[in-house]
């Protein structure tokens, strides 16, 4: 039986099929699309900042005026306790830190692919650029308010400790905690645009299930403080006040909450990717 012969054309007919696991993620492309990373970071503060009447001042004003609201409230009239007898201001201000961090990363990070609408239909970039460009924006706001912070310390004559060396893994911890929900629920704005209407309520019971204003040690006991590590905020903040304040150490709640967020990554990180196909037809 003869069989049809096979054009050339057929022969060097080459499939490309999308890859599957990590390598369908592609992160190596973060880094070669870096710069471009970098110019949205910074269009994001020139904006942020380019017509506001008061500029940088807005990063040193909002966690003070909250700060001594808390205080007046909270410290003063309710005498809300602190660890370690620390005077509440400071108790409250190193919280409202990595708090307001993690709070405007993922404000930004939600509402970024539709902010980028003309990006995505008219140049091809990798998208996860756009949501993780979105996240340093808040770097600049974070180190003013540090600089207030260290002036409160030393009004109080608070000395830190070697633990202050963590610091930087745990504003890492926020702001992978900001992204791994940002990726979420950026990707699922694109489709429904009400999602943009129900962050702020989100981050408003996430902050009451937080310890901002409260110590963490009021959970009563070892089993019931695990589960409370399950919000990453509650890790990250508990960490800050025993980096900063030598408080008591996070102990197993740090490596829950970091569990946690490595969860929320991941499988953000595959969500996105599966609905990236979409973003530049619906937005």
């Amino acid at each position: 039986m003869s069989r049809n012969p096979v054009s050339k054309d057929e022969a060097d007919t080459i499939v490309l099929r999308p890859a599957r696991g990590w390598a369908g993620l592609r992160l190596r492309d973060l880094w070669k699309y870096r710069e471009l990373i970098y110019f949205l970071t910074w269009r994001d503060i020139k904006v942020r900042y380019k017509q506001a009447l008061l500029g940088v001042a807005w990063a040193v004003l909002q966690p003070i005026l909250t700060m001594v609201i808390f205080s007046v409230i909270l410290g003063y009239l309710l005498n809300v306790p602190t660890d370690n007898g620390v005077p509440y201001p400071v108790f409250s201000f190193v919280a409202l830190l990595p708090w307001q961090l993690f709070a405007s990363a993922l404000q930004r990070t939600s509402a970024s692919l539709v902010g980028n609408a003309n990006l995505l239909t008219k140049v091809y970039f990798p998208r996860l650029v756009i949501p993780v460009s979105a996240v340093g924006a808040g770097l600049v706001d974070f180190a003013i308010s540090f600089l207030v912070l260290i002036g409160l310390m030393l009004f109080y004559k608070i000395q830190p400790t070697w633990n202050i060396l963590w610091l930087p893994l745990l504003v890492l911890l926020a702001l992978l905690t900001a992204i791994a929900v940002g990726l979420w629920l950026s990707a699922l704005n694109v489709q429904y645009r009400d999602v943009q209407h129900m962050v702020p309520f989100v981050i408003q019971a996430w902050f009451y299930a937080s310890p901002v204003v409260y110590s963490s040690s009021i959970i009563p006991s070892a089993k019931w403080q695990l589960v409370y590590a399950l919000n990453p905020m509650a890790g990250v903040i508990q960490g800050f006040r025993w980096a900063l304040l030598g408080t008591q150490a996070p102990d197993a709640s740090l490596a829950v909450s970091s569990a946690v967020v490595l969860v929320l990554l991941v499988s953000g990180l595959f969500f996105f990717k599966r609905m990236e196909r979409t973003f530049a037809d619906i937005v």
